[in-house]
């Protein structure tokens, strides 16, 4: 079953996030005190522990938040969902709209982990119904 590994915020874009017992999650904003957050289409970033594991094989010595991604899951393929997917993670709805991003010019994360993994495997979200989320939460498609 897939899960919660790591819920992170941070006060600026473009840094590192750093993990948190628990995040709150409002419609229509995005997580509670985070930089992301606001009235546009990636108030929530998602990225899989698997993605991260494949960066530190490479050997780069980096962790949950270090991608600067809100939510990092375990046991689903988040780049195989299709735009438009619910999910149901902890207490909040997020409805899936970016696959990957654009990165224009290498960011702060590229420079601090010496590469970047989300333009190609991180995924955002919206709130649709606002809620708590923390480590060890489920992650399952909604209907």
């Amino acid at each position: 079953m897939a899960s919660v590994k790591a819920v992170c915020v941070s006060e600026n874009k473009g840094e590192r996030k750093t993990p948190v017992a628990a995040v709150e999650l409002r419609e229509n904003h995005g997580i509670v005190g985070d930089a992301h957050a606001g009235d546009w289409h990636r108030q929530v970033s998602l990225l899989a522990q698997e993605s991260i594991d494949k960066m530190r094989a490479s050997g780069l010595d980096v962790n949950a938040g270090d991608f600067a991604e809100n939510i990092t899951t375990t046991g689903i393929e988040l780049v195989s969902l299709p735009i438009g997917t619910r999910l149901q993670i902890g207490g909040a709805l997020l409805e899936v709209t970016q696959i990957g991003k654009e990165c224009h010019n290498r960011c702060a994360i590229y420079y601090q982990a010496g590469d970047c993994v989300m333009p190609k495997e991180g995924i955002f979200a919206k709130v649709i119904t606002g809620g708590t989320v923390r480590p060890e939460d489920t992650v399952q498609r909604a209907a």
